[in-house]
């Protein structure tokens, strides 16, 4: 999954930005009550990645 699309979800599940770095943005889950990064990158994210951003989350 691109970044792009991983926003995408985040967005419709009320997952919002918290703040921008340099090279990862900082959302916050309402779900968990946890902020998390998500890189800036265009490439494909890697399943461990993913995986660890949507446990953070809440939404696997």
């Amino acid at each position: 999954m691109k970044t792009g699309e991983l926003l995408k979800l985040l967005s419709q599940n009320k997952i919002t930005l918290k703040r921008r770095g340099k090279r990862h943005d900082i959302y916050y889950s309402p779900i968990t009550g946890k902020s998390f990064p998500v890189p800036r990158h265009k490439t494909e994210l890697a399943d461990g990645t993913l995986d660890s951003i949507l446990k953070d989350a809440g939404l696997k």
